[in-house]
Formats: C-alpha cells, sequence, structure tokens
C-alpha cells in the first residue's frame, strides 16, 4: 500500500507540474500511518497514537519563511474544532526553534509544531511540499485526504474533509497539490536494502543496544544474533519511532551529556531505513555471532565492599509503606566513596532505593529515618543502577555506624523475594578527592493536579546562594510526570535551558551529567519545568478521575529535580555544610512561587503547605503590601508546628542523593 501511494503521489506530483498549481486531482487513496512520538515547540511529546480518541487528527507541513505557511496560517487554525487535532509537522532538514518560534509567535499561529528531526514521519507520509493538509483517520490509522487548504477558487476544501472524517465519513471533496516550497528528503529513493547488516547495522547493535540487550541485561530479550535482531526488527522500527529506546531520553537540541546512550540521528535512520528495506542479510559472517553476550554481575567491577539489605517478602498485591531498614557499617575507617551500584534480584517490584550514612551503634534489624542520616549514597530507580562521582569530588563514609535505606517496593502480581545488594567502591588510599560532591533537592511538595488534565503545569525554582559548580541533573515524578525542562538564570538575565525531557517516563530514570562541568554564579536562580499528564490519554495513569497532590506512592505523584554539584569555595579539607543549609532555607518559596517574583500571592497558596498559610495570609503579610515576601514567609514558618517532612525532602540536604 505505501509502495502504490508514493506511486500515485509521484504520479499526481507530475500533473499537478503540468497543469499549474491549479490542478485539482482525485482524491488518493488512503495509506497507513505508523505511530511516532515528535517534540514540539515548546519541548512537548506529541504521540500519534494517543490521539485515538480524536475525532480527526490533522497534520499540516510546515516550512520556516514559506510564502504559502504565512499566507495561510490564520486559516491553519480555524480548522481546530471539539474532537479535531491539528498540528504543524516540521520536516525540513534544519528547521530549529531558535527560527521557528519568532515566526509562529509573528503569525499567530497557536497550534503544536512537530519537530521531524530524523525526517521518519514525513517520508511515511510521503511529504513534498509545504502547506499540505493531511487528514488522518484515527479510527484506521489511515490517510483520509491530502492536498491544499482550499480549492483554486478558495473553496474549503480541506475544512470539508475534515467534517467528512469527524463523522465517520469518507471524504468525497477533490484535492489538489499544495502549493508551498519543496521539503528535500535525502534518504527518500535511496536503496535501502544495501545497507549492510555485517558493516553497519550489527556495529551499532553492538554498540548500542548489546549492553542491555544480552543475557544477565535489564533487557526483556537478547539482540545477539542476526536471527535475533530481524526477529525483533519491527519492533525496533517501532521503539525508535516513537523514541521509547534507547531510553535517554533528553531532547537531542539541548545540552550535552557524560554517557550519553543516545544513537545519532545517522544510527536511528539506518536502523529505520533498513528495517524497511526488509533487514537483509547480505554478506560475510555475523560479527554479534562471534561474540559471547553476558552481562556483569557488578557491571562497575567487583565492590571494594558489598552491602546486603535484608530479604523482602513482597505479596502479590497491595500498598506496601517505605521500608527504612539499617545495616551495620562493616568498614573499619573512613574512606571516600567514589562509587556505588545496586544488584537488584527482581527488576519489577523496586521503585526505588534511597541510602544515607547513620551514625551510632547500630544492629542488625535496625531501622532509622532519614532526619537520621548524614551523607546520601546514591540510589537505585528503574533504568539507573550506578551511582558515579565527576572527577576528583567524593563522599566521605565513616567508620561504624550504619547504612541506612529507604526502600519502595510496588507488587505486580506475583508473590517474590527481594534482595538487594549494594557495592561501594573507594578511591585508593593516597589517591583521595579534592572535592566534595553534594546533592539537593528540589521538591515541589505544593502540586495540585486536577483530573482529567493533559498538560497541567508545574515549575519550581531555587535561589543560589554562593557559587557552585553543576554537574548533574536528576528529575524525578510518577505515571502522571509528562516533559520537564531545567534551566538557569543567571544574575545578568540571561536564561540557559541545560536539560529538556520532552516526555518523561517513570521506568527510566536517569542522571544526566553535563559534558561540561557549569559554573554557576552566586543570585542565579535553578528552574524547573514540568507538565503532568493526568488524562485518559495516558496509559500509565492510574485514575485520571483523581485530583492528584503530592504523595510518596506511585499512584500519587511527585515533582522533585536533585542537584549534583559542589560548592566553589569548599574543599575536603575546608568543608562548608552551612551553605547547603542556605540554599535549603529557600526552598519553600521556590516551591510556592510560580510567578517567580520572590513574593507569594494568595493564589499560589495550595497544596498542603499553601493551604495551611492561606488562613493566616492577611496575619503573615506584616507589610499589608499584598504579597508575602521571603522575610515574611520564614517567620510564618518559624511560628507552625513541625512535620515529618516527606521521605526525599529529609534526605536533600545531604551529598550524593538519589531518587
Amino acid at each position: 500500500m505505501m509502495r502504490a501511494w508514493r506511486w500515485a503521489a509521484g504520479l499526481a506530483l507530475g500533473v499537478g507540474l503540468a497543469l499549474g498549481a491549479q490542478a485539482v486531482a482525485s482524491s488518493p487513496q488512503p495509506a497507513s500511518v505508523d505511530d511516532f512520538v515528535l517534540p514540539d515547540q515548546d519541548y512537548l511529546a506529541r504521540q500519534l497514537y494517543r490521539l485515538s480518541d480524536a475525532k480527526a487528527v490533522v497534520l499540516i507541513t510546515y516550512a520556516t519563511g514559506d510564502a504559502t505557511v504565512r499566507r495561510e496560517a490564520a486559516a491553519y487554525a480555524a480548522l481546530r474544532s471539539p474532537g479535531v487535532e491539528v498540528m504543524m509537522l516540521a520536516s525540513r532538514l534544519g528547521e530549529r526553534r531558535e527560527t521557528v518560534n519568532p515566526q509562529i509567535k509573528a503569525l499567530g499561529l497557536n497550534l503544536p509544531v512537530l519537530f521531524d528531526y530524523q525526517q521518519l514521519a514525513g517520508e511515511q507520509l510521503g511529504v513534498t511540499r509545504a502547506g499540505e493538509v493531511i487528514v488522518v483517520d484515527p479510527r484506521s490509522w489511515t490517510v483520509a485526504w491530502r492536498g491544499a487548504l482550499t480549492g483554486p477558487r478558495g473553496e474549503p476544501w480541506a475544512a470539508t474533509a475534515i467534517a467528512a472524517v469527524a463523522v465517520g465519513r469518507t471524504p468525497t471533496t477533490p484535492t489538489r497539490i499544495a502549493t508551498g516550497g519543496v521539503i528535500a528528503f535525502p534518504e527518500r529513493g535511496r536503496a535501502h536494502d544495501r545497507i549492510s547488516y555485517v558493516k553497519t547495522v550489527a556495529p551499532i547493535i553492538q554498540a548500542k543496544c548489546a549492553t542491555c540487550h544480552q543475557p544477565g541485561g535489564v533487557a526483556p530479550m537478547p539482540l545477539n544474533t542476526y536471527e535475533q535482531v530481524k526477529g525483533f526488527s519491527p519492533m525496533i522500527r517501532e521503539v525508535l519511532r516513537t523514541r521509547r529506546m534507547p531510553p535517554f531520553l533528553a531532547d537531542e537540541t539541548v545540552g550535552a551529556f557524560q554517557h550519553d546512550e543516545r544513537l545519532t540521528s545517522a544510527e536511528i535512520k539506518t536502523l529505520v531505513h533498513w528495517v524497511e528495506a526488509g533487514a537483509p542479510r547480505g554478506r560475510g559472517e555475523d560479527p554479534l555471532a562471534k561474540i559471547t553476550f553476558q552481562a556483569p554481575d557488578w557491571p562497575l567491577g567487583k565492590p571494594d565492599v558489598i552491602v546486603t539489605i535484608p530479604p523482602v517478602k513482597i505479596p502479590a498485591s497491595g500498598v506496601l509503606d517505605y521500608s527504612r531498614p539499617v545495616v551495620p557499617n562493616p568498614m573499619p575507617e573512613g574512606r571516600w566513596m567514589k562509587a556505588t551500584t545496586f544488584r537488584v534480584t527482581d527488576r519489577q517490584v523496586v521503585h526505588h532505593i534511597l541510602t544515607g550514612v547513620v551514625a551510632g551503634d547500630r544492629s542488625a534489624g535496625g531501622m532509622a529515618s532519614e532526619s537520621e542520616w548524614g551523607a546520601s549514597l546514591g540510589g537505585y530507580g528503574p533504568g539507573r543502577g550506578s551511582n558515579l562521582q565527576p572527577h576528583d569530588t567524593g563522599v566521605w563514609i565513616p567508620p561504624s555506624g550504619g547504612v541506612a535505606f529507604q526502600n519502595h517496593y510496588t507488587p505486580y502480581g506475583r508473590e517474590t523475594v527481594e534482595e538487594t545488594q549494594m557495592g561501594i567502591y573507594f578511591y585508593p588510599k593516597g589517591q583521595e578527592p579534592k572535592y566534595i560532591l553534594r546533592t539537593f533537592g528540589i521538591f515541589d511538595f505544593s502540586i495540585v493536579i486536577p483530573p482529567g488534565e493533559e498538560w497541567h503545569a508545574e515549575r519550581a525554582y531555587i535561589d543560589v546562594p554562593r557559587e557552585m559548580v553543576l554537574y548533574g541533573l536528576t528529575p524525578h515524578a510518577h505515571h502522571r510526570g509528562g516533559s520537564v525542562n531545567v534551566s538557569v538564570l543567571f544574575p545578568d538575565g540571561r536564561e540557559r535551558m541545560l536539560l529538556a525531557l520532552p516526555r518523561y517516563e517513570f521506568e527510566w530514570q536517569y542522571e544526566y551529567f553535563l559534558k561540561e562541568p557549569l559554573t554557576v554564579p552566586a543570585g542565579s536562580r535553578i528552574i524547573t519545568r514540568w507538565t503532568f499528564d493526568n488524562s485518559t490519554r495516558n496509559p500509565q495513569n492510574p485514575d485520571p478521575k483523581r485530583e492528584i497532590r503530592w504523595g510518596e506512592q506511585s499512584s500519587e505523584e511527585m515533582l522533585a529535580l536533585y542537584l549534583h554539584y559542589r560548592w566553589t569555595e569548599e574543599t575536603v579539607a575546608k568543608p562548608k555544610p552551612e551553605l547547603d543549609r542556605l540554599m535549603q532555607s529557600g526552598l519553600m518559596m521556590g516551591v510556592m512561587d510560580d510567578s517567580m517574583d520572590a513574593k507569594l500571592q494568595v493564589t499560589e497558596l495550595k497544596g498542603q503547605m499553601g493551604e495551611r498559610l492561606k488562613p493566616f495570609f492577611a496575619m503573615v503579610d506584616a507589610d499589608k503590601d499584598g504579597g508575602v515576601d521571603r522575610k515574611e514567609l520564614d517567620a510564618a514558618l518559624k511560628l507552625m508546628p513541625r512535620r515529618r517532612a516527606p521521605a526525599a525532602a529529609q534526605a536533600a540536604p545531604t551529598p550524593a542523593g538519589g531518587l
């Protein structure tokens, strides 16, 4: 069908060029449209098949500066109606937000613009020109109609076709070729069946896939021979088009990171085109078959110390409270930690593990709350098993005392026993680090997510009181987490985005360490912006009918961002823990001040803390200027009865954080 459509599209294009832009042709035969996920101009992931509840989905091809797009922009927005989703598709190579966003703002084009970085969506849709309206029927995921916005005399052909699809009818509207500029697709028409499995595909699989897809790896199936790769080739194409794999979720146009596990654009296109060509074997020995694949027990090598968490029997169902066991510290002397890693026996049941050092005499079977923790030793979460300290930084583990854990288990329908081990790696004696790595958590306890809302926005920030060197970022939310980005607002007013995840995935929670550490001057503000999807379109949503607030369970929600950093003025020889406390003192303002003007309005008081403050707002507003500033808020918080903070918050000010 796809080849037939491309042949028909090519014939129609030739006829159109011969007869002129006013040439009329019959409506093309429907072509299937495969699922895709593309980020829009606001770094929000748009997935085609999540729109299955729509009456019609309309994709309009976009090109910056195109005369047809500029002329018709207002009419594009008018195609929207209840149940009809309209989006722009930017498939031209080189399209970037720096040029797209100013143009769509100038045009008043209030529609999602999808960035087709690899041109895969545009290729499959047979896109050739800007300004083409493609009407997709979500009942069958076929192209029901395509063509220019209007007929030769201004007839509303596209609108008429959309109206037909919206009520379940096949459009009979005439069509003509769009009049916008040509959009080049360099890979279209190339002989992709000549892509070499031996020389090209297998090396990509070995370098970027087989680490997880091997015996003992975290992936559910191996990709260690041609037969295995070919057998899963349709799935490989699907997960690449929907950006599910590899699970390094950062948008490729923002920032640069260490341990970047993404495929390059060229590698993505190579694999997809090879699959579409039938995944040919070609000549030569299979390089994957020559390798003995086996994931190591300890990915960082044999640990210096292994700490075993007492076995826990997990029932098949139910909601489990956090467990907080303590394992006596087996170390006879203090050492500087370089890394930790975790060995989990049942990954399905472990939501997360946090760790911290506790002082005093500790015996097996004891418990400790996070308020007793000193330094944190890292953590484990879905997709994350190791914690490596940046160069010349470390965390001090004193002798005696114990290692405390905060464990969150989630039953999944089968009774199981989990026995997790943590491996600790030290700096060699005489090679101790110069700096203390610290981790700080921005936790927005004030989030309130209305039922059914698809793009609910929340944001939080922290003001940086002294110069720091920022190494990395770890976002954390639960099943309704939709997207997240992180930026630094410098004292001179410049804002720089460091990380953008157009789609946050609960199953893959990574630490994103910057390729080059960033010096953040005093007076800067680190901002995290999130969207949450509490709608029926979110397949992971436990209950779209509930209003959702901050909570520890996966059925509740969190907005958390961990900063991994060091203070410029702090060294191992001259520790300054008071700087963390100074930054911590500004957290409450940063999480409730949604307008980011350093003053709380009564409308910003939401969530548990906000609702406790709201009845006393007039009293807290000491200068009666209609807002509560940092000084007034601090005074009010001192008078309020203290409650046990959420677990993550208690651990936040300590070094080397986790989830």
